[in-house]
């Protein structure tokens, strides 16, 4: 059950909120307006001592409800005294987005956590060195925004579950598919997302827009591909474009599972899991994150997740395939990924048909010319 923690501040009786007030970062904001808009389901808050504890050493929650990682939010005063029972007010650049009825206040281990979370504590890790940017104080408790304050990112595509559960039913959809990125879109992601829709009712096309390595490509750069590629490569009314605020963590196989409890509270009933997803560097195994949904217990995730295997254009074929449906030696294949893409696009070269749609490459050259320029 989807669970809206939205509120409007002025129409609150809370004072004073602007008190021992926190300074959120990026990811700690980004967790507050899933949480408050119902996409973290069934949190309602910030996790306390408990089910941190209990995520982190059985990767669930105390009543046992399935949660891959901790989600709490730092002090951004380590020196500041909170107890339990005050409301504080949450702030993001000096302004009230929200607030805190805190419940609990605890120090963890970052190291712990990093090895939990990421399986290592590598700082060259992009979501390991960010959490050891973070204090390790925490506080706990029932958080909510006011989502009117929030940072208005594409506001055309900005859905809450509701609003998402809305509009696929609107559309008479019974099944649909979940599809994470945080890559521009290419060739590979577009053949996964099309084998997907001869199964399902429609798609949920939901691109993570919120912070990510400063060598992705910016988030408002890769929604203009999506707009390109739904214009001109898919049938407008099996698509939603919707967007993911969520930080990217690049925890791998546990990151998948966020991925996919998310999907499922914005009102997905499949999603979709390849090569790495949510990986970086060699930290982890090419389907890992495909793995760890068969070790589960049956029922800990009421959806269907759609494994697919590695997916090349092959020049043989003249089309988008996998090894389950391509008979041609691999030097016929032209390997795809947003690590490839991303390197391509760094070398000013203009990424050929068999990767990305001509469209598309020309928004991610444009922005890459206006970039350098």
């Amino acid at each position: 059950m989807v669970q809206s923690q939205a509120v409007r501040l002025e129409s609150c009786q809370v004072e004073p909120l602007e008190t021992n007030a926190i300074e959120l970062g990026l990811k700690a904001l980004s967790d507050l307006e899933l949480i408050a808009s119902g996409g973290l389901s069934p949190l309602t808050g910030f996790m306390g001592q408990a089910d941190y504890e209990n995520v982190l050493k059985d990767m669930c929650l105390q009543n046992g409800t399935l949660f891959p990682f901790p989600i709490t939010l730092p002090l951004d005063d380590p020196q500041k005294a909170l107890k339990p029972g005050e409301t504080v007010g949450l702030c993001f650049e000096g302004k009230v987005v929200g607030y805190v009825e805190v419940e609990d206040a605890f120090e963890r281990d970052l190291q712990r956590e990093a090895l939990a979370t990421f399986g290592t504590d590598d700082a060259a890790h992009p979501g390991v060195a960010m959490l050891f940017e973070e204090s390790p104080q925490v506080v706990a408790g029932r958080a909510f925004a006011d989502l009117d304050r929030l940072p208005k990112l594409f506001p055309e595509h900005r859905l809450s579950p509701l609003d998402a559960r809305k509009a696929f039913q609107e559309r008479g959809w019974k099944t649909i598919v979940g599809f994470q990125t945080r890559n521009p879109i290419h060739r590979a992601h577009e053949y996964l997302i099309k084998c997907a829709l001869e199964v399902v009712d429609g798609v949920f096309l939901h691109p993570l827009v919120g912070a990510t390595k400063a060598d992705d490509v910016p988030a408002d750069v890769r929604m203009r591909c999506y707009e390109v590629l739904i214009e001109h490569y898919f049938p407008k009314d099996r698509v939603v474009l919707g967007i993911n605020p969520a930080t990217m963590r690049y925890a791998g196989p546990k990151e998948a599972i966020f991925h996919a409890i998310v999907r499922l509270n914005y009102g997905c009933t499949h999603f979709i899991v390849g090569r790495d997803h949510a990986g970086v560097g060699s930290y982890y195994g090419t389907f890992d994150a495909q793995k760890i949904f068969d070790t589960l217990p049956k029922g800990a995730l009421e959806m269907e997740i759609l494994k697919f295997d590695n997916a090349f254009y092959c020049n043989a074929c003249e089309a988008m395939a996998t090894a389950k449906t391509c008979p041609h030696p691999s030097s016929s294949h032209v390997s795809l990924s947003g690590t490839k893409l991303r390197e391509l696009l760094l070398n000013g070269e203009m990424p050929g048909k068999e990767i990305t749609r001509p469209a598309v490459a020309r928004v991610l050259i444009d922005a890459m010319r206006s970039h350098v320029g």
